[in-house]
């Protein structure tokens, strides 16, 4: 199959791909698989991968970036909460049902954003993970969030799990479903039958969060 994808190995078990948001093809493969097996795997999915790579969600949309001022708002876990610039001294970034940053750090407002959304995601997911976790009795070495391109999160070959910090602007629910989606990950590598019916168990309302990141992902694309 004429296309290009590239190959990340590790002790993995199973051939796994992979479509990004940028239509970037990833193939997970077991150490010293060959090319050849590989190409098999991707002609014998020539058809999934056709509809993946051009499903409009894969394209990038184009989102106004905030300019950080008074009246702006900003999306946090599923809700758009009014921005107000004040006079008086502020470090950081202030929340009670609304934000507050001060006129002196509007330059920088960008960073201090994205830091206090990643602190967010760090003080909300990872008792997801730890409570999946222990219901799924599996065990990850290290939680982490992070920047990732185009992925809300990963496990990776080490049992480690990391998240995008964008996500903490999704509601709860959609947080519960990538957390454990990626755990779930520790007992089945593929999306087969087996993977969907343990998820299904631990977030029975799964299809609800998968609609809303396929309505909205494309608001989380962007840092804000």
């Amino acid at each position: 199959m004429q296309v290009e994808y590239e190959i990340k190995y590790s002790k993995r078990k199973t051939v796994n791909i992979t479509v990004e948001r940028d239509r970037k093809i990833i193939v997970r493969a077991p150490e010293n698989t060959s090319v050849q097996k590989i190409e098999e795997v991707l002609h014998s999915k020539k058809q999934w991968l056709k509809e993946k790579i051009n499903h409009t969600q894969k394209y990038p949309v184009d989102i106004q970036t905030k300019e950080f001022i008074s009246g702006e708002s900003l999306l946090y876990l599923g809700k758009n909460y009014q921005l107000l610039v004040v006079d008086e001294a502020i470090e950081g970034v202030e929340f009670e049902k609304r934000f507050r940053i001060s006129k002196a750090n509007q330059p920088i407002a960008n960073a201090l954003f994205k830091q206090w959304y990643l602190n967010q995601a760090l003080k909300l997911i990872q008792p997801l993970a730890t409570n999946f976790a222990k219901n799924l009795g599996v065990i990850y070495n290290e939680f982490k969030t992070s920047e990732m391109k185009y992925r809300w999160g990963s496990c990776t070959p080490a049992n480690n799990i990391i998240f995008n910090w964008r996500i903490i602007k999704a509601p709860m629910y959609v947080l519960e479903y990538l957390v454990a989606h990626e755990l779930v990950h520790l007992l089945e590598d593929n999306h087969n039958t087996r993977f969907w019916n343990i998820l299904s168990i631990q977030v029975p309302n799964y299809e609800k969060a998968k609609n809303w990141l396929k309505n909205n992902g494309q608001l989380l694309e962007v840092d804000f």
